[in-house]
């Protein structure tokens, strides 16, 4: 269970969650996409749409309806889907007087948990009670960074959440690790947030980095991952290759343990 996460906005998080849940699904894995943003792109981006879904994150959170009953499939990526609209944002509030809410989206996954090979959460772009949720339930958290301004500066607030989490509520937690995206090599300040990011995080940061690319911004308008709005731009061959080495990264963890 991977939780994508950046309490930035437009950071590349949900072109990142989609596009990747969509090259696993292409190599024939099981894959889930959890949209637990209220603002839906995940959902829409995957080629559903959040105002005409019969059940959302809302009811797998609060209804505790079985995870079964709410995926949906979205067939422009070939992965199953749980949707979000803004029915999630009256989820937040009446979690926030559950007892346990930390664990819900936990529990809820456990009957899945051995049917899909993965299993991806879009956060939103907040350290809101919904993320924290989110990093509770996952084994794993991926940071999308655009290589811009205060970018590093901002990921201070999130570490300090996940040693709090892992603290508390997941002591498994780690940093799988960082995405360096909106990536310009015109622009002097790509390569030196890029520098700044590897000489701090170390080999956190994959060596992928997802450039700036108008076929990746066009995509979700679309209702469909870029890989398949056009297989051949630069957005999709870096999301490809970057799929590659995600599961590389995941063997030698499966085979160190």
């Amino acid at each position: 269970v991977i939780a994508i996460a950046n309490q930035k906005g437009g950071v590349g998080k949900t072109t990142t969650a989609v596009n990747v849940a969509a090259s696993m699904a292409a190599t024939k894995r099981k894959v889930l996409l959890i949209d637990l943003d209220p603002q839906g792109n995940a959902t829409m981006g995957s080629g559903v749409d959040k105002y005409d879904v019969e059940s959302t994150a809302f009811e797998l959170l609060i209804e505790e309806k079985p995870i079964n009953d709410v995926v949906v499939k979205s067939t422009a990526g070939k992965y199953d889907l749980v949707a979000a609209n803004g029915d999630v944002t009256a989820a937040e509030i009446k979690l926030m007087e559950m007892f346990a809410r930390e664990v819900r989206l936990r529990n809820a996954l456990k009957p899945v948990m051995d049917y899909y090979d993965f299993i991806f959460i879009d956060c939103p772009p907040s350290l809101s009670l919904l993320t924290v949720m989110s990093l509770v339930s996952a084994d794993e958290l991926l940071i999308p960074l655009q290589t811009e301004f205060f970018a590093l500066e901002g990921l201070t607030q999130l570490i300090k959440t996940i040693e709090r989490v892992k603290i508390n509520l997941n002591p498994k937690l780690e940093i799988q690790g960082i995405l360096l995206t909106m990536y310009d090599r015109r622009n002097k300040l790509s390569s030196q947030v890029e520098e700044e990011a590897r000489n701090y995080f170390k080999d956190k940061v994959y060596q992928t980095v997802i450039p700036r690319n108008v076929r990746l911004s066009e995509a979700p308008s679309h209702g469909i991952p870029v890989l398949i709005y056009d297989k051949n731009c630069p957005g999709s061959k870096s999301y490809y290759s970057f799929t590659d080495e995600f599961i590389n990264q995941e063997n030698k963890i499966g085979s160190a343990a």
